[in-house]
């Protein structure tokens, strides 16, 4: 089997602060935080957490509300960052020859789905009396809804399906795009992820696990600090991201611009813990991404961590870049973009992804944002990131999405010429 060059020409998101791909990048590189003190009037208590909303984003208007109707907001999230995607690869909604199509794919990933549809549904039954629920409820609820819509919207007419893997969830979907494209199963794949976590049950059970982050108004920028010797847990964030993955030599051949090039995925599970992650188990992910994308432990510039701020996690993590890299990792950037944007859910390894796809194609690395003077001596070893580098000529990167139940993928990434 041949193997094809798999190009990134689209880019798109619903950014936590606001605005488009490019001011995003922007943000991060100047280490502004998205967090912000959530305070809700849920009964019977509210929620009152540091978070990271998407509160300026109008489904209405971003994709007619005829359409954004047959939706709930994961949806809302996903169908509009891709819709953005693929107008930046310049590519029309509805194609000329609808055969040309045929084996054009969409796969999406996220780890709760259409949950706020079937958290609506209870909240009418129980608390607002209601007897029924809307006919729309199900299709509104079901994890496959983004690429569903986007299939029919776009008339792709190839391979349609969704992941759910924890929070590695759209890191799995990008990489499993990434391998039909190079193996000639899709030409164009649109794929990425979106949740949105603002779910009353989801906040209360990480609460419950003791994993959130506590903050106030005036501290809760801050809240989310990995690698940091005082950090105190994650925030929780929701968005859309979205790539357009394409055969290289179709994107020339169009004059498509190409952002970057995808050339490796690696997987592998801890088997050994639902919760607690296994330094061995992340190293042999990394490792297959490396092998996979043919690069040399000295091509690679920067790694964009999972580095979700949580007590056991990060130092994991620390260890199985240095058990990788070895000799190479003290000179190896790492930071953690979640310090910003927070933990997406499954939408997390899309966000770090097109993260790390701008650094290699600005020649930038965002920080990790307050990190400086915190440093945890169980993460060192690597160059962390403290402020935003410019100027940085970088030939690869990772992008790293270690979740719960021992799920963990690498999506490799070249610089394009």
């Amino acid at each position: 089997m041949t193997r094809r060059r798999v190009a990134i020409t689209g880019l798109g998101m619903v950014s936590p602060y606001g605005d488009g791909v490019d001011a995003f990048f922007a943000h991060l590189l100047a280490g502004r935080s998205a967090v912000r003190l959530l305070r809700t009037e849920d009964k019977p208590r509210p929620l009152n957490m540091p978070f990271v909303t998407c509160s300026d984003f109008d489904a209405g208007a971003a994709l007619g509300k005829p359409l954004a109707g047959m939706m709930e907001r994961f949806a809302h999230l996903g169908v509009a960052s891709a819709f953005d995607a693929w107008r930046d690869a310049g590519l029309e909604r509805q194609a000329a020859d609808p055969a040309e199509r045929e084996n054009w794919a969409c796969i999406w990933g996220t780890a709760l789905g259409g949950i706020l549809a079937f958290e609506k549904g209870y909240r009418d039954l129980w608390q607002n009396g209601r007897e029924r629920l809307s006919p729309l409820s199900v299709v509104m609820g079901m994890n496959n809804a983004v690429n569903a819509h986007l299939s029919i919207q776009l008339g792709l007419g190839g391979v349609s399906t969704s992941h759910t893997a924890a929070c590695a969830s759209s890191t799995v979907a990008i990489g499993e795009a990434f391998r039909r494209v190079r193996d000639g199963e899709a030409s164009v794949a649109i794929t990425g992820g979106s949740d949105a976590t603002q779910a009353y049950g989801v906040a209360k059970a990480w609460e419950a696990m003791r994993l959130v982050a506590p903050g106030t108004e005036e501290t809760a920028f801050q809240a989310c600090r990995p690698f940091s010797a005082d950090r105190a847990g994650l925030v929780l964030g929701e968005g859309g991201v979205a790539m357009v993955l394409e055969d290289w030599d179709h994107a020339v051949a169009r004059g498509a611009r190409i952002h970057a090039e995808i050339v490796g995925y690696g997987s592998s599970c801890d088997r050994s813990h639902l919760v607690r992650p296994e330094a061995d188990g992340q190293a042999r992910a990394l490792r297959a991404a490396l092998a996979d994308g043919g690069l040399g432990v000295e091509e690679v510039g920067y790694v964009n961590a999972h580095g979700t701020a949580t007590v056991e996690g990060d130092p994991v993590e620390i260890t199985a870049l240095r058990q990788v890299f070895g000799d190479r990792a003290p000179r190896l950037a790492v930071s953690a973009t979640k310090s910003m944007h927070g933990h997406l859910m499954g939408a997390a390894g899309a966000i770090e992804a097109l993260a790390t796809v701008l650094a290699l194609r600005e020649g930038a690395i965002p920080p990790t944002a307050h990190l400086q003077g915190r440093l945890d001596p169980a993460c060192e070893g690597v160059d962390h990131v403290f402020e935003g580098r410019e100027g940085v000529p970088l030939r690869a990167a990772l992008s790293n999405s270690f979740a719960f139940g021992g799920s963990n993928a690498v999506l490799a990434f070249r610089a394009a010429p």
